[in-house]
This record gives structure tokens, sequence and C-alpha cells, in this order.
């Protein structure tokens, strides 16, 4: 008996990373894995547009290189510098956003707005910080789905209360 247990947990597992597999395979091959973080945000810029460069847990100087803005350094100690896209950038490329921190390396990319054709440049959304104080059950409060919720458990209660008076009445005939 304890041996079907342990086939069955062992089919499932291999099974979960077989599955997992072909994500994590993307995720790799998309934007490379290393030791420390980074980022660039915003991840689409209009040509001309200012760029912030992100590092997390790398305890160097991180190097930052692109074919469309000019190198920079984030120093160590520091998570962020930012950079000035080139004008010259071409509407609807992608860019690879190589960072370098000690000996270690990874990249992204960052895709210029516009192109296909297309000479309509994109805005660049404005960060302005999260919107908060709508948490918990607060959020997206609906009267219908709260009366239909209370109307499934009155009437689960009442199927419930006529099924042990029943039985009850029967056992004392």
């Amino acid at each position: 008996m304890r041996a079907i247990r342990v086939a069955s947990a062992a089919l499932l597992g291999v099974s979960a990373l077989t599955l997992a597999s072909p994500a994590a395979h993307a995720a790799v091959t998309e934007n490379s894995v290393t030791s420390f973080g980074f980022g660039v945000v915003p991840s689409v810029i209009a040509a001309g547009g200012q760029v912030t460069l992100r590092v997390d847990g790398c305890n160097d100087d991180t190097r930052v290189s692109s074919g469309v803005f000019d190198p920079v350094t984030i120093p160590k100690g520091h998570s962020s510098t930012t950079a000035k896209v080139d004008w010259d950038a071409k509407p609807g490329a992608s860019y690879r956003v190589t960072f370098t921190c000690g000996g270690e390396s990874g990249h992204t990319d960052l895709a210029i707005a516009g192109g296909s054709g297309n000479p309509t440049h994109y805005p660049v959304p404005v960060q302005r910080g999260v919107h908060a104080g709508e948490g918990g059950s607060v959020a997206g409060f609906d009267l219908k789905e709260i009366g239909l919720g209370a109307a499934l458990i009155a009437g689960s209660l009442a199927v419930a209360y006529h099924f042990s008076r029943r039985s009850t009445g029967e056992d004392n005939a």
C-alpha cells in the first residue's frame, strides 16, 4: 500500500516538472538568468525618451550597454540610473540591453515605439506610483454576487433543516 502512494507521488512530481519545463525554458531564452536582478523601465519607449535602468543584488559596479544609448555605469551601492535613448532609434525595432556585474552578464530587450509602417509614436506612460487603498473585500464590492451567495447559503441551510426534520420524523413513526 505504501509503495502505491510513493509511486503516485513520484509520478505526480515528474509530471509537474515536465509540464513546467517549457515555461522555464521560455523564461531563460527571453531574458537571461543571473545571480543579480536587472530591468529596463519602461520596456517600450519612443526615440529620444529616457529609460530607467535598474539592478538588484550586484555587489560591484554594473555596466549597462546597448546599441540605442551610450554605455552607463550604475555605481556599487546604487540600484538605478537613467539613460537617454538616441533620437535616431528605428521605430518598431527591438534593441538588446546588456547588464554586466563583475564577470556575469545578463540581457533584456528594449522596444522602440511605432514601426511596421506606422509613423505614430506612442506616448510614454507617466509613472505616478501605485493606486492604493482598495484591498481585501472592499475592492470589487458587488451586491448581486453577495445576494446570490446569501441565497445559496440560505437554501443549503433550508435543505439541511428539511432533511434533518424528515429523518427524525420517520424514525419515530
